[in-house]
């Protein structure tokens, strides 16, 4: 894939702009390319990184190799070209100033929280200044009445629920990477308990965002927190799930939701494939309250079982979570073992300590480092769809039986309280062929998703990976009107360029 993408950019796939013209030249004292005049390389001229350090200060700004090169890449197999620099800023204001100083000069700006995500959302396919907002990293307010908080984009998941621990409340949008929030916020993360308090999507509330000219919105007006309105259009959602294309976040307003008063976290061995997603649809149509119900095929527990030493079967298991009172969780056991005995369920184990559950589930996080042990050298290339619950069933049992006929090595994990589910391939990158074969099979994938009136992403987004599937996915309308919206926000295209559409 690195060598595919590098091979790219040489043929002027991504090509870089012309950003500086003559007359732009007369009217400011530098030009932002050293390549008009004659660098070949395109590195931004030394009076254009004069004025990015005087807006955030020398020690703030890096065109050092190690730097670019770290923000050049996710945790996905896009590789591509790394940024000219990377400034880190320390406040809205100075986001905003980098903005316009960007923008006026025609230099294209990427927006980086920790880089976690997976479809190559950060690469700079165009060049240009890697903004990292994680120095912004402040809680600016909690209202625990209102049950809702503002952060800055540095603030991980991690951070706000520390935060958090004394006041009874908690964030449970939870995607496992420790990720930051603002980044969570325009990949429209979702996770392992999203089956009971939905994504991103259902959990932000308000944002601040700095327009690519360097104007600041608040989209829903400032310093409001509601939890509904009619007023107007819904400038928030338009925000969620962006990914960088439209404005850089500054700050979240997120919902926040009180801690159970009790949890019970569960694993439960299934004969088959089709027993264990079988049991997850009855489950939802019994209106059990599940908070998690996470699936794991025999491939995927053997890894976890040996990179976070657990002692599970080797087998299509289900990992599951309750939340309530004592009480409630008492009938909400008992309903949920009698649909898995129904389906064949075996050895199903119950997890009630806190300690216990914190083992359960960190091995479940830790489900992509444990897939790529299974192939030390390699790289991991992880896909996600969603289809209707329903369809379920269905597109998991071909997804297994396509992973073993293409004689891949790869896992199946999955949301599937929600229909959403990954599956995670281990390839050589310098195996063409393999490669190959890999984005045939993540291709084959989202398209039966769409056939099944599902989406070709659930959480990770469109980045550089999708972008036919969601042409597939929406229509040829569809796609004007992104790209319409687009063009009114960003008429330069200089927003995380070469990004989703």
């Amino acid at each position: 894939m690195a060598s595919l993408l590098r091979a790219a950019a040489t043929l002027g796939l991504f090509p870089r702009r012309g950003y500086c013209s003559r007359g732009a030249q007369l009217s400011v004292p530098w030009c932002p390319w050293d390549s008009v005049g004659g660098n070949a390389e395109g590195e931004l001229s030394k009076g254009f990184v004069e004025a990015l350090k005087a807006v955030v200060g020398s020690s703030h700004v890096s065109t050092a190799a190690a730097h670019r090169e770290q923000h050049g890449h996710d945790e996905s197999m896009h590789r591509c070209q790394p940024p000219d620099a990377v400034v880190w800023p320390q406040n809205v204001e100075q986001v905003s100033r980098l903005a316009a100083l960007c923008y006026s000069q025609g230099v294209p700006i990427i927006p980086f929280g920790t880089g976690t995500g997976l479809e190559g959302g950060v690469c700079a396919v165009q060049g240009g200044v890697c903004i990292n907002l994680t120095h912004m990293d402040r809680i600016l307010r909690l209202n625990p009445e209102d049950f809702s908080v503002v952060v800055e984009p540095g603030v991980t998941r991690n951070a706000l629920n520390t935060y958090l621990r004394d006041s009874g409340l908690w964030f449970p949008v939870d995607p496992g990477a420790d990720a930051s929030l603002c980044g969570m916020v325009a990949t429209g993360a979702s996770g392992t308990n999203a089956v009971r308090y939905g994504t991103m999507r259902d959990n932000v509330l308000n944002l601040e965002v700095v327009l690519p000219g360097g104007q600041l919105l608040h989209t829903a007006g400032l310093g409001r927190h509601f939890r509904k309105s009619a007023a107007g259009y819904n400038l928030t959602g338009l925000f969620v799930g962006s990914e960088g294309t439209l404005g850089l976040i500054t700050a979240a307003t997120l919902r926040l939701h009180p801690v159970p008063e009790a949890t019970v976290a569960a694993t439960c061995a299934f004969p088959s494939v089709q027993a264990a997603v079988d049991t997850t649809v009855h489950i939802l149509q019994a209106a059990v309250p599940v908070a998690r119900i996470e699936f794991l095929d025999e491939v995927m527990m053997d890894a976890c079982n040996r990179h976070s030493q657990l002692n599970c079967p080797v087998a299509p298991t289900l990992f599951l979570e309750f939340h309530g009172s004592e009480q409630a969780l008492a009938e909400q056991i008992q309903r949920a073992e009698e649909i898995a005995g129904h389906n064949g369920a075996s050895l199903f184990s119950w997890a009630k300590e806190a300690e216990e559950r914190r083992r359960l589930w960190a091995a479940r996080h830790s489900a992509w480092y444990a897939a790529l042990a299974l192939r030390p050298g390699c790289k991991g290339y992880s896909t996600d769809v969603c289809v209707p619950i329903s369809r379920l069933p269905e597109i998991l049992v071909q997804t297994k039986e396509d992973l073993k006929a293409s004689g891949l090595t790869g896992t199946i994990v999955g949301h599937v309280g929600d229909g959403n589910f990954h599956c995670i391939l281990l390839v050589d990158p310098e195996d063409t062929e393999e490669v190959r074969r890999v984005m045939a099979f993540g291709e084959q994938l989202g398209r039966r998703a769409l056939a099944l009136h599902g989406t070709c992403t659930g959480e990770h987004g469109i980045g550089l990976g999708k972008q036919q599937l969601l042409q597939e996915e929406v229509g040829a309308v569809g796609m004007e009107t992104m790209r319409q919206l687009k063009a009114m926000l960003d008429p330069q295209g200089l927003m995380n360029p070469g990004k989703v559409l």
